[in-house]
């Protein structure tokens, strides 16, 4: 049984930082793809980046530059590290996981396993 689970989240003020993690197990596929996504009240689920089981990354437009996605294999966990955080960064945060090969961020549709979910609140 897949689990995902995401930590980190919280609130601060624009330009600060914040590092999500999401703690994986009972994922036994060699190659994937994992991902990050966000969900704003009102807005579809929008990816944010992803991690590919070869160590490729790739990020949405929004977040190059600030954002950066790694993983930790001793550890089974997916990070996302945000830095220069802006209000309209504001989500739910979300991480996923497939057994697939990402070139690019997919939409949410792509990925079967997900957690639970982050609440990220950026102030002005």
């Amino acid at each position: 049984q897949v689990q995902l689970v995401e930590s980190g989240g919280g609130s601060v003020q624009a330009g600060g930082s914040l590092r999500l993690s999401c703690a994986a197990s009972g994922y036994t596929y060699r190659n994937y793809c994992m991902g990050w996504f966000r969900q704003a009240p009102g807005k579809e689920r929008e990816g944010v980046a992803v991690f590919n089981s070869d160590g490729r990354t790739s990020y949405a437009d929004s977040v190059k530059g600030r954002f950066t996605i790694s993983q930790d294999n001793a550890k089974n966990t997916l990070y996302l590290q945000m830095n220069s955080l802006k209000p309209e960064d504001t989500a739910m945060y979300y991480c996923a996981a497939e057994p697939t090969y990402c070139w690019r961020v997919p939409p949410a549709d792509r990925f079967g396993y997900w957690g639970q979910g982050t609440q990220v609140t950026i102030s002005s």
